[in-house]
């Protein structure tokens, strides 16, 4: 179930989905699902076994679709509203999913497609760099962190972030995929701004994995 102006699950979930399904759950029985959207990562992680899931994202109407998604199936997610980790903020957890806001955006009447969900500031960072500053503070020693982003942010960018909040992070899943609604609605502003090359309408996924 998914209201109106909430991120669909796309590839990007689906890569990390993958990413999550390589985890040991029994290991780090205490998920965080951060920026949530639908809550179907959370609901993925409750259904691997995790001990306690716990979901956040910024939009009242995400944490109502991934209350009622966890809901109807049965599931105990707890679904909590705020900016990334301030609502669990004191909590430690062994796993840590996020799927931030990554696309680059700026005010241009080449824009029409505009959203919270995706917008993420003239680099597309605005998220992955607070998310890098923040993350640790909900880790717990040893703990790991599960982030996908397009390379088109700056992969290196958000490890060196990570490193120097602790994190040891790199590069664990990569794919290639074709530009969804958003990146092709955009793609003339991307080309003049260098973000891509001219005619290019794919992009790299990554899922970055941090340990602390």
């Amino acid at each position: 179930m998914r209201l109106p102006g909430v991120y669909r699950p796309q590839d990007d979930t689906r890569l990390l989905a993958q990413a999550l399904r390589g985890e040991d759950l029994s290991t780090k029985p205490h998920v965080l699902d951060l920026c949530t959207g639908t809550g179907a990562l959370a609901v993925l992680a409750a259904r691997l076994g995790a001990g306690s899931v716990t979901a956040v994202d910024v939009s009242r109407r995400a944490v109502w679709s991934a209350r009622a998604n966890a809901w109807s199936r049965r599931l105990p997610v707890r679904v909590r509203r705020g900016r990334l980790v301030d609502p669990v903020r004191g909590e430690r957890f062994g796993l840590v999913l996020a799927n931030p806001p990554y696309v680059p955006y700026a005010a241009s009447p080449v824009i029409a497609q505009r959203s919270g969900a995706w917008d993420a500031g003239l680099d597309g960072r605005d998220h992955l760099d607070r998310l890098c500053a923040t993350v640790a503070e909900v880790l717990e020693p040893g703990g790991t962190l599960l982030l996908v982003q397009s390379s088109m942010c700056g992969n290196n960018r958000t490890c060196e972030r990570l490193a120097s909040a602790g994190i040891e992070a790199e590069v664990s899943i990569r794919s290639v995929v074709p530009f969804g609604p958003v990146m092709t609605e955009r793609a003339s502003w991307l080309e003049d701004q260098g973000y891509i090359l001219p005619g290019q309408r794919e992009e790299e996924l990554v899922v970055i994995r941090g340990t602390r």
